[in-house]
């Protein structure tokens, strides 16, 4: 019977603790409870590399105090997470939180984390978009951001993939980078820090590959701008930004704003948090970070340039957006 009584006393100690805590949650908003622990998801691409720094940091200790920082693999995997609520916090192509968005399922973008981070990577005389006729190029995630610039460039270009060059897919950068590395391909398509990796791992095999093509410059010269291109961001979902409000939502912006000035200053003290979830080395993290052009602004501050940006990416295919640009309800902050 002294049993039985004791772990009443445990579940009743047990449920007025929960009480108690929930009811603190209530009273002070933007905290998420330490029992509930926040993952923050980001693909092994350097606008993680933020993420991560912000995690490790402890700067997100006030909405998140057990935090942890992990990555998704493939874009399958991050939608299925955000349609299903699993994921709440997740860098996100930019026209993926869109789209999620348009078709009702509560996703919103929180900021945009780079300029753009794309580069064509080959050892052949290739300095231009043009440049790529009759040559067989290896692409990442078909039908995914990568491969959506990539066409745009091109069609500006008068390029069509299977006539004028080929576009040959892989499931993920790695094995586009391996692609190039093994020869099978003249030139890949590389987001930081693949396209690092790709160029210190020729070197250990005596070859020489580079950033030939900057996609940011190419971009510039498509759009008659900067070369801004907008093309990830932290996305959360509605359920998520209800329940740290907007004062929340503020001070993982501000950490964010915080950690790419850190990860810019000091890449290499910058670079073990992600390097251990990438399953890269921390000098290719750090060496990847000058070229890999991170931010941290507020979605709305960059509403102009995202519009601008889904319109291109749309204008062959509206269902890349799910067929029209979102409202300003899509911007969190």
């Amino acid at each position: 019977m002294a049993i039985d009584v004791n772990r009443s006393g445990v579940e009743l100690s047990r449920r007025a603790f929960l009480a108690s805590a929930s009811a603190a949650a209530i009273a002070s908003p933007g905290v998420i409870l330490a029992a509930e622990p926040l993952t923050l998801w980001g693909p092994p691409a350097a606008p993680s590399i933020v993420l991560a720094q912000a995690v490790a940091s402890g700067a997100l200790k006030d909405v998140a105090p057990a935090a942890v920082f992990r990555t998704w693999r493939t874009p399958d995997e991050m939608r299925a997470g955000l349609s299903s609520g699993a994921m709440q916090a997740v860098i996100v192509p930019s026209n993926v939180a869109a789209n999620l968005y348009n078709r009702g399922l509560g996703v919103h973008l929180l900021n945009v984390m780079t300029r753009g981070l794309l580069y064509v990577v080959t050892g052949t005389g290739v300095s231009r978009i043009a440049d790529l006729a009759g040559k067989k190029i290896a692409v990442p995630f078909r039908n995914d951001m990568p491969d959506f610039i990539l066409r745009r460039l091109l069609a500006r270009a008068g390029l069509k993939p299977g006539k004028d060059l080929q576009c040959d897919y892989a499931g993920t950068p790695p094995e586009a980078m391996q692609m190039l590395l093994a020869g099978r391909v003249d030139a890949a398509l590389l987001a930081e820090p693949a396209a690092t990796a790709a160029i210190l791992r020729a070197k250990v095999s005596l070859t020489q590959v580079t950033r030939a093509i900057d996609c940011q410059k190419e971009w510039a010269e498509l759009t008659g701008g900067s070369g801004f291109i907008p093309q990830a961001g932290l996305a959360v979902t509605r359920a998520f930004a209800d329940r740290i409000g907007r004062d929340g939502l503020a001070t993982i912006q501000n950490a964010l704003q915080a950690a790419v000035s850190f990860v810019v200053e000091h890449p290499l003290r910058a670079s073990p948090p992600s390097a251990l979830e990438f399953g890269a080395m921390s000098p290719i993290i750090a060496e990847a970070i000058p070229y890999s052009n991170l931010v941290a602004l507020p979605a709305s501050s960059v509403r102009p340039e995202l519009e601008a940006f889904f319109s291109i990416l749309a204008e062959d295919d509206p269902r890349i957006i799910n067929g029209r640009l979102p409202d300003e309800a899509f911007y969190a902050l």
